[in-house]
Parts: C-alpha cells; structure tokens; sequence
C-alpha cells in the first residue's frame, strides 16, 4: 500500500523522473558494474546491456508500477512483475540483490535530477521501490519454493543426449539430468535459463524454451544462431551453443520457469509463432497429443520460408494427431502448394479465428504486436491473448493495453 504522501509526491514527479529514466538507467547499470563486475557473470546479458534493452525494460517496469500504483494506492500488481519475478528466479536472483540495485539506483536518480530530489521525494520514490522489491521477492520465494529450488544454488547440470541440426542456424539439444536424478516438474510452454562460459571467461545466461512435452523422459531445448545485424552484437551464448555443444557434453541449466503457460481447458486454442518463436509452441503441441486433446487446435506460423521453419515437419505431424486440429504456415518466399501453406505476412482476414479461443503468441515484439491487432479486430477480447517475449521486454504489455 502506497501511502497517501508518498503518491502525492509520486504523482507530482512521475513526469520529471520518468522523462528521464532511460538516462538514470544507463547511469544506474554504469555505476553498478564499473563498482561490481561480478554481477555481470552470469547475472546480466551482456548483449541486452549493449543494446539498451535491460534499461528499457527497467524504465519501463518502475514508471508501469508506480502508475499501477497511483491508480490504485491498495493495488497489489503481481500480474505487471509475474513476468519479472519468472524471469528473476531462471536466474537465480537473491533477496539481497535488491539492496544492491537500490543503492546504485538511487545514487544514480540524485546525480541525474540533483536538486530535484529532495528528502520527500526521496523517501517517495523510496517506498514505490521497496513495494516493488518486496512484491518480486515474495514471487520469487514461492517460486522456488514450489520448484524446490534454493536460489544461492539453482543451476544443474544436464548431459546433452544428441543434437539435432534443424534447419542451417537451428539445432536442438535433447537432455537428462546429468546426475540421473528425476526431472524437476514443469509445465508446457515455460523456459529453461542455460548458463554457458564463453571464451573471456565470464557466464552469460539465456532462455530457452522448453520444445517437447513436459511429461517426457528428455527435456528438449531448440536453439537459433542468433547472427550480428546492422550493428547489433550476435547472439553470444546461441552462437556458443551451435560452435561448441556436441551429444556427449554438458550444459547448465535452470529449473523450467515462466508464466505463459498451457491452461487445462475446452476453449479454441490458437498458438500463433514467427521464426524461432514456435519452440513453446511445439512443446505445448507435444502435450495436448500426448495427453489426447479433444479441443480445437489452430496452429499458424509465419517465417521466411520452408527452410528456415525449424520443427515444421514435427508441427505437421503432432496437428495430425488431434482430432481438431489445424495448421496454417505463412512464408515470405518459396511458399509451398501444400494446404494451410500461404505466401506472404500472416494474415488472419481469411480465416475465421473463433472469438472465444485463448491465444498464445510468441515471436519478435513487432509480430506480436500485429497479429495481436488483428486478433482484436476478429472479436477476441485482449484478456483472452498471452504472450511470451525472451529478453528484457515489458513494453508489449504497456503499449497494447
């Protein structure tokens, strides 16, 4: 609960500090990691820090909360930090570690807006934080709790059982637990983090999808090599996967987290992907035949073409294997003359997307965006569309409603 002074204070100076978060943020992660390096293995990818999507979407999340705040001084937001805290605990992130971004982060509001922060705004700002903090922290504490996790040492190792090229910049990784203990439970459509060392010596930490069926006795991870464009660093642990992984080796992995699940449920489901995107949606496939789904299944998937749609045979195969099920691909060149099989970008105008269905989404954000558009047009009201991005991204959420 936000007290009455501190969202009067709040209120009066959103506008001057959420003006300038994106440059308290970039002063904030400076600071932090010229005083404490360490936290840069493993903790922080070093490719979202370079692209300036991890103080984006730490803006993003402070300025959402104290808005939700504002709105609603009572309101407790877990769904604005579900996401957070998911991520958070595939990483392995500490109670202790919130005293330490706020030190750097407060330091770094006073440098920017300086006189501006006074005691009052100050102890403001201050309570919006803990709120925040204590919100994630208790999360994050069920979430190890239920995935029977103690956070100062959640990484395991797996045995990589073979590796399977997909397509030329797509391999998957089929895996067992490498101590030949049981399977840490999950759920389809959650994501592993896999903590890799690269050559300089430092951990960098990504996430992937879970690509088959939670029940089965291998867990399965579908990777894409993630390529340098117009000056953006390529993908530094995709590309170490696809250089250095062979059947034989091992990884380091993450219990399976992730809020984007698959629900129990009748309804029309519609799993909508683009590129790489399709690897939650492969495994949530996998579950709804292995446990022999009755409901109504449409699959439609956009990539560039046959070639580059990685598990599409598999894709074809488990669709085949639901009773009500559908498959429509979308591909931007070399389209095939097999039914379900479109030229171009997806385009929902032709098809009749049951308005009651529940929507997955998952690819790159401007994807997501559009194909969420045109599901909102089609009737399919906003709560009823679910969505994962990978990286540090809230701002789907935000801008869409």
């Amino acid at each position: 609960m936000l007290s009455p002074e501190s969202a009067a204070v709040v209120r009066a100076t959103l506008p001057a500090v959420g003006g300038a978060l994106d440059e308290i943020t970039t002063r904030f992660y400076h600071t932090m990691f010229t005083e404490q390096p360490e936290l840069l293995d493993g903790l922080f990818n070093r490719g979202n820090q370079a692209s300036g999507e991890q103080r984006r979407a730490l803006a993003a999340s402070i300025a959402g909360f104290a808005q939700a705040l504002l709105a609603d001084p009572d309101a407790r937001p877990e769904a604005l930090l579900s996401r957070i805290a998911h991520k958070h605990a595939a990483l392995g992130v500490t109670e202790d570690q919130y005293t330490i971004v706020h030190k750097y982060l407060f330091r770094a509001i006073g440098d920017v807006l300086g006189e501006a922060v006074t005691p009052d705004v100050a102890a403001a700002w201050d309570e919006v934080y803990w709120l925040m903090a204590g919100a994630l922290i208790a999360q994050e504490a069920r979430h190890y709790q239920e995935a029977q996790v103690d956070p100062r040492k959640p990484w395991r190792q797996w045995a990589v059982v073979e590796r399977r090229e997909e397509t030329p910049d797509v391999a998957s990784f089929l895996l067992r637990p490498a101590d030949d203990g049981p399977l840490p439970q999950a759920r389809a459509g959650q994501y592993v983090s896999v903590r890799v060392f690269m050559p300089d010596g430092i951990h960098q930490t990504r996430q992937y999808s879970l690509s088959n069926a939670p029940g089965d006795s291998l867990r399965r991870i579908t990777v894409k090599r993630v390529a340098s464009v117009a000056g953006a660093p390529e993908g530094e642990v995709s590309n170490q996967l696809h250089r250095t992984v062979r059947a034989g080796d091992e990884l380091t992995l993450s219990a399976p987290f992730g809020d984007v699940v698959l629900d129990d449920a009748e309804t029309p489901l519609v799993l909508a992907s683009a590129g790489i995107g399709c690897t939650p949606m492969v495994g949530m496939l996998e579950h709804l035949a292995a446990t022999g789904s009755t409901r109504p299944v449409w699959v439609l998937h956009a990539d560039r073409g046959p070639a580059d749609h990685a598990l599409r045979a598999e894709t074809r195969r488990l669709v085949e294997q639901l009773p009500d099920g559908r498959a429509e691909f979308w591909y931007e060149q070399d389209a095939t003359d097999e039914p379900g099989s479109h030229r171009g970008l997806m385009d929902l105008d032709s098809l009749d997307v049951p308005a009651d269905a529940d929507v997955y989404l998952c690819g790159s954000v401007p994807f997501m965006r559009g194909v969420r558009t045109q599901l909102l047009h089609a009737g399919v009201p906003a709560r009823s569309i679910r969505y994962e991005v990978f990286g540090p991204d809230l701002r789907l959420a935000h801008a869409e409603g």
